[in-house]
């Protein structure tokens, strides 16, 4: 490794977007859909007060490339959203350092009393409470355990609090193929993140704690 390191940032995106949104006094009551994080502006953030921690003559990390990892909604029964996901993803993949990948989300259904799936009027499924998120976190740490293989990477950063992605962190450490860091969202005033820690916390990790108006300077402020 040089004096640079070149750095691939993973993005587990609603964890970071709603661990954000609900974490800030001034923005939890705020709507979801005008907290949305761009990932650029959200790498920029994190570079930063990543590099500026760093002591004397320490290897500052530069961008190498952004991974979103995200849900899909359904274009059959939220076809708003689906279009509004996809004018997103497009945004931000104008710039060619950002790639996001989408996976359909999990919907559950209402049920007739013989245990079939209920339709209404229309012979639509009727959908049964919020979708879901299913295998994200483990595109998120496929894709870190890859990163960390590929030479053109030094230094990988999970961003996401999730505790199922812990044996990520275990994997490339294990490998010593590529540095391995952690960021989280941090109140200051009430002195509170949620910070992802690998297994073995013998080991520290390093984490770049980001504070509220480092949140707010990563929203994406375009009107989808």
């Amino acid at each position: 490794m040089g004096t640079e390191l070149r750095a691939s940032i993973v993005i587990d995106y609603q964890n970071v977007h709603l661990t954000g949104h609900s974490l800030f006094e001034s923005t939890r009551r705020l709507p979801k859909h005008e907290t949305l994080v761009d990932p650029l502006l959200f790498a920029s953030q994190l570079l930063n007060a990543r590099n500026s921690l760093q002591k004397p003559g320490m290897a500052h990390a530069i961008l190498r490339h952004v991974l979103v990892y995200r849900g899909q909604p359904s274009v059959e029964h939220d076809p708003e959203g689906y279009a509004r996901n996809q004018a997103q993803k497009s945004q931000w993949e104008r710039d060619r350092r950002i790639r996001v990948t989408l996976r359909p989300l999990k919907y559950d259904y209402e049920r007739d009393a013989t245990g079939r799936q209920a339709t209404d009027h229309e012979g639509k499924k009727i959908v049964k409470g919020p979708p879901r998120e299913k295998g994200v976190d483990v595109l998120c740490a496929l894709a870190t355990v890859r990163e960390a293989n590929d030479p053109a990477t030094d230094l990988v950063i999970l961003a996401t609090s999730d505790s199922d992605l812990a044996p990520a962190l275990d994997e490339v450490r294990t490998l010593g193929t590529a540095k391995i860091e952690t960021f989280c969202w941090y109140d200051e005033p009430a002195r509170l993140g949620f910070q992802l820690h690998p297994t073995d916390r013998s080991r520290r990790l390093w984490n770049t704690r980001l504070n509220e108006l480092a949140f707010r300077a990563s929203w994406d402020r375009t009107k989808y």
